[in-house]
């Protein structure tokens, strides 16, 4: 997810300054969470990074969630919902009772204008294109109008939405946080300045926040369900250099590490049997691939790129990151529904990659450039795929810029051959295949200043696509899937990226925190510091 996957490098969150180093001054319900930058923005309709994503959960909620630990899409602030027959009419029953974070009622009204705020130009939220299936979408997106035609407020409890055409993946975008409830009086009193003083109906509310030093999060008393949070408050320590942290939280004096093992100390912790029990380890939505672009000769013939993908020793890669991924053999991640276990892509094989350049006319290999962030363990991972291609006769110049210059190459129609994805690689945004396709393989994407950097186009691909997100009927959820699956195997024969690795997430927490407390971390979609974090006994 551009400077979106740059900052969503980790799913945690950070921020704090409590008292000198060295002293642990935290009450029995205060967990403290470390982060080495600032916090962008807390309004739920701009924030697109992991930091800001992780805190904004705590403080808004949606129409719709997930069953922690799962994919499973629940009712949240929505107590029921139903689906038309022909996958185009959405109706939810609102919660009753439910606050803002200010005491008034959350009622049908403010979603139906926290979604048209979302889609309005002038708040340029990043998420808005998610809700262009809505009727009216292209009026307000276009600023011809403020209000979403297909958007009717029944009762103060009751709403629909209707849509243009069948979305399946629907629900999953009203999860995303550019859905969340907010308070229309407070944003019209904060204006631009909502994003630091938010009000939502969430199970945590901001009790402050000095900018550069640390954020507190204070247990909402008021929360609809009824026991939590389990915490009384959460504290972010900004600016602490990842290292350092790691030190205190050794020391007993941090909860959880918001930036992750630094991976200097990754081994030695890993090594450590006591410290190791502190880690948890999960995968999650992210794939890391190289783009191959195929507008530009010779990518622009299949079997090369077939070629390439062979010349690949992931395995090696994998040991540039001390291991903190498993290779990739298509697309999608393990953990993404549609995923298919019987495939094995591309095996690493030298010799049949010499021969498919053979077949293509180059049996003398090519000169070609790999585009790369500037940041460690970049450069090195473009360094041993320069040599794995140089192996079969292809020759590589590394460009290892600035990421906002990697992603204006991207962007760009015939400027960049090949881009190592690392650091800016896709996590997605919701657990559905649709969000792996898209934005990043889609024809509609490989336009300029898109993320589809392979500039892959096929049209037949497209249209199954098309066709697997109509199935809106749950009697088809499955058939969905498997459309999905076919569609990935077809992008994996076409071959328009080179999968390296899906990184595994690697969190560490204080012995303070209930063993039970650890699926929170492993959680595919949700974030650390939510309502069902509580401390072990003992440690209290």
């Amino acid at each position: 997810m551009t400077t979106r996957t740059l900052l969503r490098a980790a799913l945690l969150a950070g921020a704090a300054l409590i008292g000198a180093f060295g002293t642990d001054v935290r009450a029995a319900g205060s967990m403290i969470v470390t982060y080495q930058s600032d916090v962008a923005t807390l309004d739920p309709a701009v924030g697109y990074d992991w930091q800001n994503w992780s805190m904004i959960k705590s403080l808004f909620d949606g129409l719709i969630d997930y069953a922690p630990g799962t994919t499973e899409i629940v009712p949240d602030l929505a107590e029921s919902y139903e689906i038309s027959a022909d996958g185009l009419t959405y109706t939810f029953k609102l919660r009753q009772g439910v606050t803002f974070h200010n005491g008034r009622e959350m009622t049908a009204e403010d979603v139906k204008y926290s979604l048209e705020r979302t889609i309005n130009p002038a708040t340029q939220s990043p998420g808005a294109s998610y809700y262009d299936t809505i009727k009216g979408y292209e009026d307000v997106a276009s600023g011809a109008s403020t209000t979403l035609a297909g958007v009717t407020v029944v009762d103060p409890h009751t709403l629909t939405i209707e849509l243009n055409r069948p979305d399946a993946p629907f629900l999953h975008k009203l999860a995303l946080n550019f859905a969340f409830v907010v308070a229309k009086e407070a944003v019209e009193e904060h204006g631009a300045d909502f994003g630091k003083n938010p009000v939502g109906t969430g199970a945590f509310k901001l009790a402050e926040w000095t900018l550069g030093q640390r954020v507190v999060f204070a247990r909402n008393a008021d929360y609809y369900i009824a026991d939590r949070p389990k915490l009384d408050e959460v504290v972010f320590e900004i600016g602490q250099d990842p290292s350092v942290a790691l030190l205190r939280l050794e020391r007993g004096e941090v909860d959880l590490l918001g930036d992750g093992i630094p991976p200097a100390r990754f081994v030695d912790v890993m090594g450590n049997a006591d410290l190791a029990k502190q880690v948890v380890q999960g995968g999650q939505l992210h794939t890391g691939y190289v783009t191959l672009n195929t507008r530009v000769a010779p990518l622009d013939n299949v079997a090369v790129r077939q070629a390439l993908n062979h010349a690949i020793n992931k395995d090696r890669i994998v040991q540039i990151i001390n291991g903190r991924a498993v290779p990739a053999n298509q697309a999608l991640p393990p953990a993404m529904p549609a995923y298919n276990t019987a495939e094995t892509g591309y095996a690493y094989d030298p010799e049949k990659a010499k021969a498919l350049l053979a077949e293509a006319g180059l049996a003398d290999g090519f000169s070609t450039e790999l585009y790369a962030m500037n940041t460690d363990p970049n450069p090195r991972i473009a360094q041993a795929i320069q040599q794995d291609l140089a192996a079969i006769g292809v020759t590589v110049e590394i460009k290892a810029l600035d990421p906002s210059v990697v992603i204006e190459a991207g962007g760009t129609e015939g400027a960049a051959p090949m881009i190592w994805s690392g650091g800016m690689a896709w996590i997605a945004d919701f657990p559905d295949p649709s969000n792996f396709y898209w934005a990043i393989l889609g024809c509609g994407a490989a336009a300029p200043g898109g993320w589809n950097w392979s500039w892959y186009c096929n049209q037949d691909v497209d249209a199954l696509a098309g066709q697997a997100d109509a199935m809106t009927d749950p009697a088809q959820a499955q058939a969905r899937l498997d459309a999905w699956t076919r569609v990935f195997s077809k992008v994996l024969a076409d071959a328009p990226w080179i999968p390296i690795f899906n990184e595994e997430r690697f969190t560490m927490h204080s012995t303070r925190i209930a063993g039970d407390s650890d699926a929170i971390f492993v959680d595919p979609v949700h974030i650390p510091v939510h309502y069902d974090v509580v401390f072990a006994t003992d440690a209290q």
